[in-house]
């Protein structure tokens, strides 16, 4: 029997329930989440695949290609399934393929949420996110036009990224926050404090590199991660698996989204959603 995303357990994004491991489509892209992969119709089968697997949540951003992410989920699953939510992100420019600027100005983000919503082909996205804090941008002035945008139909819920806790809470006096999305994994915990105001407000935590850069990184020289290394060894699992294990059992808040571009990995991937580590295996890691 193949493992599916189902035996992760599901999660509420607002009135939304989805499976608790997604799909992170910014790696189906070229190289350097630059322009189109090599082979679109692979990165099609992935997509595709990782909805066989029991997957109904993927996340994107307009910055991933830019453009092409977006374009590829609709090429490969429009019209989309019952119960499939596409996330996406506004509020990042690529003017070249190494910079990755922010710009949360109110017209910026109209404009790239009604672009997501063509390539996407939808009316209505169901979980919009501000990529990231513009410093040139008043946060209230960037949120208040997400908030717009919802109450003109053209977003369901309202997510953030790369959020501190107190970014977040300026963000949720003008806006219902149902999620955020920061960088989470067993070798870097340090939005440990965001984590536990979601786990206490029932917010969804989307960690972004899950699995830091792959396996490579997660196999460093740091006691959690030589922790993990070793159950990983125990248990004969990859390292990536026990990793997601970790981020699953880690808080029921937790919504890991790994991508890849390659049908052996997202099998493997989904596989994690089956591993249960115990109180023990979680305590050696920290």
């Amino acid at each position: 029997m193949e493992a599916q995303a189902a035996a992760a357990g599901s999660i509420l994004i607002g009135d939304i329930e989805v499976r608790r491991l997604g799909f992170g489509a910014m790696r189906i892209t070229g190289a350097d989440i630059w322009g189109p992969p090599l082979d679109p119709r692979e990165a099609r089968r992935v997509l595709s695949r990782a909805v066989d697997l029991g997957v109904n949540f993927f996340d994107t951003a307009d910055a991933y290609g830019p453009g092409t992410s977006e374009q590829l989920i609709a090429d490969a699953l429009h019209p989309y399934p019952s119960g499939l939510v596409i996330a996406t992100k506004g509020g990042v420019v690529r003017p070249v393929r190494a910079r990755w600027d922010p710009d949360g100005r109110p017209e910026h983000l109209r404009a790239a949420c009604n672009a997501s919503l063509k390539r996407l082909r939808v009316e209505r996205i169901d979980l919009y996110q501000l990529h990231t804090i513009d410093p040139r941008v008043r946060l209230e002035d960037s949120v208040g036009e997400l908030v717009r945008l919802q109450s003109e139909g053209k977003i369901r819920h309202i997510g953030v990224s790369n959020f501190r806790v107190a970014e977040l809470e300026r963000a949720r006096g003008i806006a219902t926050i149902v999620s955020v999305q920061n960088r989470y994994n067993v070798a870097d915990r340090t939005s440990d404090a965001v984590l536990k105001v979601c786990e206490r407000d029932g917010l969804a935590f989307i960690p972004w590199r899950p699995l830091a850069q792959g396996a490579g990184d997660l196999a460093g020289p740091s006691a959690p991660t030589i922790a993990l290394e070793r159950l990983a060894r125990a248990r004969r699992v990859s390292i990536s698996q026990a990793g997601l294990a970790w981020l699953l059992a880690r808080s029921r808040a937790m919504l890991p989204i790994p991508g890849t571009a390659s049908l052996t990995h997202l099998a493997e991937n989904v596989a994690a959603a089956a591993v249960r580590l115990t109180p023990e295996e979680m305590q050696a890691i920290g």
